[in-house]
C-alpha cells in the first residue's frame, strides 16, 4: 500500500530558475522530487523574479532596500563600476562576506519571520555556486536549528576544493568560520555524494555526525520529439553537453577521438564528437578543431534543457569528463541526465571519483581524461558495439531507483522519523 507523508518541508532556495545554472536545475529537480514523493512543501526562493513549479506553492523573497547593508552594497558598486575602485577584495577580506551578502541574508530572514501558516517537521537550505545565502540566513535563526538540513553542494571554503580548482577567496577564514558554525548549528547536513561528505567532514568533523547522502535526482522532462540540426541520431554520435570549466580539459578526449577515426577510417562518414554549451574556457580550442574536423561539431550556445535531454537521449555515446585529479568528489550534476538518457556513459575523470564509485570499479568505459590510447580504445569498443546493435542502452535499474523520489522518500523520512 502507497504511503503519503504527512511532514511538512519548507525550503529555502537561492534560485529556482533553471536556466541560471546546472547547480539550480539540479536544485529544482530536487525540489520536484519532494513534491512527488508526496511532501507538502513550500518553497522560498531568492531569484529575484516570480517563477511557478507546477503544484508547488512559492514565493518570491523580496530584496530589502531600505537598509544599512543595502546602502553600503550601492556605494561600493557604484564606486566599482563608476570610478572603478574595486574595494570587493579589502571589504570581504575585513568582513569575509560583501555587503550585498549580508543584505540578502537579512531579506530572507526578514521574510522567513512573516510564516505563520505553515509549521515546518523540515527546513531544507538550497544554495548554489560559492554563495549560499539561505544557510547564513538560517543561522541567524536558532528557533529552526533542530529541524534544519543544510543542504552543501560544492567543497566550501574555495581552498578546500581539491586540486586544481583550490583557490584562496579574501576573507577565508571568515568563510571557514561560517561553515564550522553550519556544521555545528544545522540538525542534518545533506551532500550529493559519499565522497564529498567524507571530503568536508575530514575539515569539520561534526558533518560525519549530521551527513546523508542526498543524491542529485532523476526528473521526467517533456522533451521535444524533433532533434536539432546538428544532431545526427543515424550517427555514432558522442556527446558532451555542459559547461567546460578550466580543468575539465578536453583535448585529450578530442585527440582520442581523432585518432580512433585514423585507426578506423570507416566511422569517418558515421562517427561525431559532438560540444554543446556555452560557458567553456575551452571555446576557441573548439571552435578551431570543429573548423578543421568534419567529424567533429561545437555548439557554442545555451541550449533549452528539454533540448539538450532530447539530444542525450538520442546520443549513442554521452560523456561524463572531470577534472585531472587525485580525486573528485562531486557528484555532476549532468549524472542523472545521462543515467536517464540510458545510453553507455564514457566516463572521463579520476580513480577516485562519486562518478565512478556509483558506475563501479569494473565499469568498463573509464579513463582518465589525458589517457589519449586508453580514451581510442574504448571509443573503438564502443563504436564495434553500436555498429553491432545501434540500441545499445545502459541499463542501469540501481542508479536510476538511487536517484529517484522513492529512495528520496526513505532518506528524509529516516531523518523526520
Amino acid at each position: 500500500m502507497k504511503t503519503t507523508p504527512k511532514e511538512k518541508i519548507l525550503i529555502i532556495s537561492e534560485s529556482i530558475d533553471v536556466e541560471d545554472s546546472s547547480g539550480t536545475k539540479g536544485r529544482v529537480s530536487l525540489i520536484r522530487n519532494l513534491h512527488k514523493a508526496g511532501f507538502k512543501i513550500k518553497v522560498l526562493h531568492y531569484t529575484r523574479k516570480e517563477i511557478h513549479l507546477d503544484g508547488i506553492p512559492c514565493v518570491a523573497i523580496r530584496e530589502k532596500r531600505r537598509s544599512f547593508y543595502y546602502f553600503l552594497s550601492r556605494i561600493e558598486r557604484h564606486l566599482r563600476y563608476k570610478l572603478n575602485l574595486d574595494l570587493h577584495r579589502p571589504l570581504e577580506k575585513i568582513f569575509g562576506f560583501s555587503f550585498t551578502l549580508f543584505n540578502d541574508r537579512n531579506s530572507i530572514v526578514q521574510e522567513l519571520k512573516k510564516i505563520k501558516d505553515f509549521d515546518p517537521s523540515l527546513v531544507l537550505t538550497l544554495s548554489k555556486g560559492g554563495s549560499f545565502r539561505p544557510h547564513h540566513a538560517l543561522l541567524a535563526m536558532p528557533e529552526w536549528h533542530d529541524r534544519w538540513i543544510a543542504y552543501i553542494h560544492d567543497p566550501y571554503p574555495m581552498h578546500l576544493y581539491p586540486r586544481p580548482y583550490a583557490w584562496v577567496e579574501p576573507g577565508y577564514m571568515n568563510k571557514w568560520k561560517f561553515v564550522k558554525e553550519l556544521s555545528e548549528k544545522a540538525k542534518y547536513s545533506a551532500f550529493p555524494s559519499q565522497l564529498l561528505l567524507e571530503w568536508m567532514g575530514s575539515y569539520f568533523g561534526d558533518f560525519f555526525r549530521t551527513g546523508v547522502v542526498i543524491p542529485h535526482q532523476l526528473q521526467e522532462i517533456d522533451s521535444p520529439n524533433a532533434l536539432p540540426a546538428y544532431m545526427k541520431s543515424n550517427k555514432f554520435t558522442i556527446v558532451h553537453a555542459g559547461n567546460l570549466l578550466h580543468a575539465r580539459n578536453p583535448k585529450g578526449l578530442v585527440e582520442g577521438f581523432k585518432l580512433f577515426i585514423k585507426r578506423n577510417p570507416e566511422a569517418e562518414g558515421e562517427a561525431l564528437l559532438l560540444f554543446i554549451g556555452a560557458t567553456n574556457y575551452f571555446q576557441d580550442y573548439l571552435n578551431k578543431v570543429s573548423e578543421e574536423e568534419a567529424s567533429i561539431n561545437f555548439v557554442p550556445d545555451n541550449q533549452p534543457l528539454q533540448e539538450v535531454d532530447r539530444v542525450q537521449k538520442a546520443a549513442a555515446v554521452n560523456i561524463i569528463l572531470e577534472a585531472k585529479s587525485e580525486i573528485s568528489p562531486f557528484l555532476p550534476g549532468k549524472f542523472p541526465f545521462c543515467i536517464s538518457a540510458n545510453k553507455p556513459i564514457l566516463l572521463l575523470g579520476p580513480y577516485y571519483s562519486e562518478s565512478r564509485r556509483l558506475m563501479g570499479e569494473d565499469y568498463r568505459y573509464w579513463a582518465e581524461i589525458d589517457q589519449v590510447e586508453r580514451i581510442t580504445s574504448l571509443l573503438e569498443e564502443l563504436y564495434k558495439t553500436w555498429k553491432k546493435n545501434p540500441s545499445t542502452t545502459l541499463d542501469r535499474e540501481d542508479l536510476k531507483f538511487y536517484l529517484s523520489e522513492k529512495y528520496l522518500k526513505k532518506t528524509i523520512q529516516q531523518l523526520v522519523d
